[in-house]
């Protein structure tokens, strides 16, 4: 499913226009995004938590040459599904 899909899924859900149901599925990406900027992760009780996490500097190979190069610490987000995510897939 991507964007535009469950823009229609959330519109077709509460019997409402694709246009609010943009605004409210744009509304929760920021939230989601903002919380995660701050620190602060965002749980979401039910379907799972978003955390960033910090990936150390490390040493990959060239898939063309094979050489090693040297990879930078990077942010990423990670997402740990909750239990009732997990049981109903």
């Amino acid at each position: 499913m991507n964007k535009g899909q469950l823009i229609e899924a959330v519109a077709a859900e509460l019997g409402d226009s694709k246009a609010a149901a943009t605004r409210a599925v744009d509304a929760v990406i920021n939230c989601i995004t903002n919380g995660i900027k701050r620190d602060e992760g965002v749980t979401i009780v039910g379907f799972g938590s978003f955390v960033k996490r910090q990936r150390k500097a490390r040493v990959g190979r060239n898939p063309v040459t094979g050489e090693p190069l040297q990879i930078d610490a990077s942010r990423t987000v990670g997402f740990r599904p909750s239990q009732n995510l997990k049981q109903g897939v």
